[in-house]
């Protein structure tokens, strides 16, 4: 039996694995570093209070993957599962999010509501009104991040509710981020977004198709938050002869005659070799690129994949006897106050209510914070950090100190592929892996490309598609989410 390893266990990984077996003879081994599956899509349970990792609508414009996720956890009572299997099950939610900002909700996307004008003033809603049209009249070249929100909000909008929150979660100001993350993240948002869709709202069964994912009001949610769908599909992936490895790192790859003929691995079993007919790898670039084995890596290609940069990621929860405001019904709310380093935070009982163990007379928050790893955050001993993240949900104004029951926290290493460094000579990188025949990046980090879940589903996917046709193009595995009609943001 021929077989692909598989570099990672998340969304792509699993997604891989999974389409191999469906759809070929060839055996799927997953290797996974981390002891636990699902990436940044899992969930972190803390007795009975779930916490999901960056937050998981699931929603796509793409048919097929709504499809593969309801074929794996059917929406619940349509139709009525399983006695057996009543738990595993997808929820209907209702998509609302909003920005705090001056310790007063915005709408997330910015509506065209009486409340918006309302918290923004007169003097703001007219510079803001008059910066739009200037944006339209004269706009700037798409250089930078910084441009493409200016071109798309005019300017007093994106100094207000994109500069210091972009800089917040990148490290860096939006004008040495590149343009490329705008496009694949909020291609189609934007004011005349916004107006376009108050205007159709009242038509909205004939308009859904083409409403843009920032600005979508329902979305599907698996009744135990991301992880309960991925331990499924895992679950299927093993049952159906599939091989996942666990705390199993890949230290090198193997190449051969300029094949890939297999990889090194560090396990608690100790080193060892897989030989494999495929790689498909959703390992970070720049970490593939430095375990390559038995080939040259061109100079301009090497130095490029070892400057790629990452935003790491922490995330504190904390279990409340309630918020200080009245009813919160947001999943999670943009941080976009200066006084705090937190940058968003999630409701988890809005998620699911079954994400909390007390839904009735608790709140479960998380606290999430953006980071390099090894900065002062990320070496934060846990309780501190802990106790940074309630004394700042008690200065924004959503919660006491006095009702906090519980904390935790958890750290993800390269939650986000950032773009700038070398990111502009990322080509460079892409072309030299291209010429390895059976070898395909895949999902988020595979690619260094801030894709939501369901493209990186689709990266694994359209690698299986060329394997079992017996095509070594990476074209199509590339270029997913890079036409317009797949842009989407959460």
């Amino acid at each position: 039996m021929k077989t692909a390893v598989i570099i990672g266990g998340g969304p792509a990984g699993l997604t891989a694995a999974y389409e191999l077996l469906k759809q070929t003879d060839i055996k799927p081994i997953v290797l996974e570093a981390e002891d636990f599956l699902g990436g940044i899509s899992r969930t972190v349970n803390n007795s009975g209070n779930r916490m999901d990792i960056g937050g998981h609508r699931f929603f796509s414009k793409d048919p097929s993957i709504m499809a593969w996720w309801t074929g794996i956890l059917p929406l619940q009572g349509v139709p009525a599962p399983d006695p057996d299997k009543e738990d595993r099950v997808m929820l209907v939610r209702n998509r609302i999010s909003r920005i705090r900002f001056r310790r007063t909700f915005f709408d997330y996307p910015i509506s065209l509501k009486w409340s918006t004008f309302k918290g923004m003033g007169l003097a703001n809603t007219l510079k803001a009104g008059f910066g739009y049209i200037g944006a339209k009249i004269r706009p700037l070249p798409e250089t930078s991040l910084e441009n493409f929100y200016i071109n798309r909000f005019g300017r007093p909008l994106y100094e207000m509710f994109f500069e210091d929150y972009t800089t917040k979660v990148w490290g860096v100001h939006p004008s040495r981020i590149g343009a490329d993350w705008g496009a694949q993240r909020v291609k189609g948002l934007s004011v005349f977004a916004v107006i376009k869709d108050a205007l159709m709202r009242p038509f909205r069964s004939k308009a859904s198709a083409k409403v843009e994912t920032s600005l979508i009001e329902q979305f599907i949610y698996p009744k135990y938050g991301p992880g309960q769908l991925w331990e499924t599909v895992a679950a299927e992936v093993e049952k159906m002869g599939g091989s996942i490895f666990k705390e199993t790192k890949v230290t090198a790859v193997n190449v051969e005659d300029g094949k890939v003929t297999g990889v090194s691995v560090m396990s608690p079993d100790g080193e060892r070799t897989i030989a494999c007919d495929w790689l498909l790898s959703s390992m970070p670039l720049k970490e593939l690129v430095e375990g390559l084995r038995g080939l040259n890596v061109p100079q301009e290609a090497a130095q490029a994949a070892q400057g790629l940069p990452y935003r790491d990621f922490m995330t504190a929860g904390v279990l409340l006897r309630r918020l200080s405001l009245p009813h919160v019904p947001d999943t999670w709310i943009y941080v976009q106050e200066k006084d705090v380093k937190v940058g968003r935070l999630q409701i988890f009982n809005n998620w699911s209510p079954y994400m909390v163990a007390d839904p009735e007379n608790t709140v479960y928050v998380g606290m999430e914070y953006f980071c390099n790893e090894g900065d002062e955050l990320w070496n934060m001993a846990p309780e501190a950090f802990e106790a940074l993240a309630v004394a700042e949900l008690e200065k924004i104004g959503m919660a006491s100190a006095a009702d906090v029951l519980k904390t935790s926290s958890t750290k993800v290493k390269k939650a986000y592929p950032a773009y700038f460094g070398t990111y502009g000579q990322i080509g460079s990188v892409r072309e030299f892996l291209d010429t390895i025949p059976n070898l395909f990046c895949i999902g988020r980090n595979g690619q260094h490309r801030y894709n939501n879940m369901d493209h990186s589903m689709l990266t694994a996917m359209e690698a299986v598609k060329n394997i079992k046709e017996g095509s070594s193009s990476k074209h199509n595995v590339w270029n997913v989410n890079t036409e317009q009609s797949y842009h989407e943001s959460k």
